[in-house]
């Protein structure tokens, strides 16, 4: 693509492809997005998805092309264990995992459920181990060992996590890693920032540094708590890391995990990178799993928000109206169908403009003169201010009867 940075659907900045700007990223040709909303997702604040939920939600991530969908813990309830039996017998194309502690008997469980893959958790600092678990660190090994053992021996694809990692000397961590892969089994590793506390900077040199030693795919798990989790995942990639750990619009417990929708199209649009994901299917499973969450997205949330494409201040409205026919790309960096969003809109509210009064006079065949229109901007703003919101048709409609049916002297 001689332009990566302007497409027929995206126009963003051509920065991002300088040598300079691209010099030590190494990202893999086959990335996948490991789908963590029906566990860590459901543990915000509030949030309970049913049986029959979990299954259509997995179901609407298999159909936008997520590769791996964590549908869950099993040892957590026994509605959970069954959802989780009940999304293995779909025969979705994606691969299940579960998620396990560092028990035995939880990987059993897993394994009854008929998943490919485990999450197998123990804490990765020793401070975190001691304060917040009780055990030692010895302990946590030795444990780690036994579950990973019998992960292996149950056929399980088996994703060594270990929980608050980046609280933790590198160094130190590694060491005890390499001895879990060495003395049990790890197919894969996972680096959380559990805590959403390091930056981009950081992340991506000891991601790169565990690529480098571990000589095992390593994953991507962050948080958005300083709101850095979808840069530190990006900057995790770029480093080596071939799997990125995200929920849907970022759901999750304190402020949540990494958004997929943010994660998947920056890489496309500003990296270049394309996970074959079904972005058109963005909004539509967004709305689908937040409704069930009961959670309110934000009406300006990146991708996915509600009103993220509803126009209201005068001069932007005035630079849709004039360039979209011939060159949409210019007020939005990408189009709203990439993502399933609805249609640029303009609006009415209290930063509307003459442009604004143009666009509905002629969306409702009003034939009203530059003066008349004038008026009912004026009109506009002042309603907009006394109802602390945006106009509706009936309003406007209003509006205009008024200026236009006013007599004349």
């Amino acid at each position: 693509m001689e332009h990566p940075w302007k497409t027929d659907k995206w126009f963003v900045s051509p920065w991002n492809f300088l040598p300079a700007a691209r010099r030590g990223m190494k990202f893999s040709r086959k990335i996948k997005i490991h789908d963590v909303t029906l566990r860590d997702g459901e543990q915000m604040t509030g949030v309970v998805f049913q049986r029959e939920e979990k299954v259509a939600i997995a179901r609407k991530l298999d159909a936008m092309g997520v590769h791996r969908v964590e549908a869950g813990m099993p040892a957590t309830t026994p509605q959970d264990k069954a959802a989780i039996e009940d999304i293995c017998n779909l025969g979705l194309k994606a691969q299940i995992f579960a998620f396990s502690r560092s028990i035995v008997n939880d990987i059993k469980t897993v394994k009854e459920c008929g998943c490919q893959g485990v999450i197998v958790e123990i804490p990765g600092s020793e401070h975190f181990t001691n304060n917040c678990l009780g055990w030692s660190m010895d302990r946590a090994i030795k444990t780690s060992i036994e579950a990973t053992l019998a992960a292996k021996e149950a056929g399980l694809y088996t994703v060594f996590f270990t929980l608050d990692a980046t609280r933790e000397d590198p160094d130190v961590l590694l060491d005890r890693i390499q001895q879990v892969a060495t003395e049990g089994h790890m197919d894969s590793f996972s680096l959380p920032d559990s805590f959403g506390g390091v930056t981009p900077e950081g992340y991506y040199r000891v991601v790169k540094k565990a690529v480098k030693r571990l000589k095992k795919p390593v994953e991507v798990h962050c948080h958005m708590d300083f709101g850095l989790g979808v840069a530190n995942t990006i900057y995790g990639l770029a480093a080596g890391a071939k799997v990125a750990h995200t929920t849907i619009t970022g759901i999750g417990e304190r402020a949540g995990n990494v958004p997929m929708e943010d994660v998947v199209l920056s890489l496309l649009c500003l990296y270049g990178v394309d996970l074959g994901i079904h972005t058109e299917m963005m909004c539509e499973v967004s709305r689908f799993v937040m409704e069930r969450a009961k959670v309110t997205i934000p009406v300006n949330r990146p991708i996915v928000g509600p009103m993220l494409y509803d126009v209201e201040s005068g001069l932007p409205a005035s630079f849709v109206r004039m360039a979209r026919d011939k060159e949409p790309l210019e007020y939005i960096p990408f189009l709203p169908e990439v993502v399933g969003q609805t249609p640029v809109s303009i609006v009415l509210g209290k930063f509307s403009g003459l442009a604004n009064i143009q666009e509905w006079c002629e969306r409702w065949k009003l034939a009203a003169s530059e003066e008349q229109m004038l008026e009912m901007m004026w009109l506009v703003k002042g309603k907009a201010y006394q109802k602390k919101g945006l106009l509706t048709e009936d309003e406007f409609k209003a509006i205009a009867d008024q200026v236009l049916n006013k007599p004349t002297a």
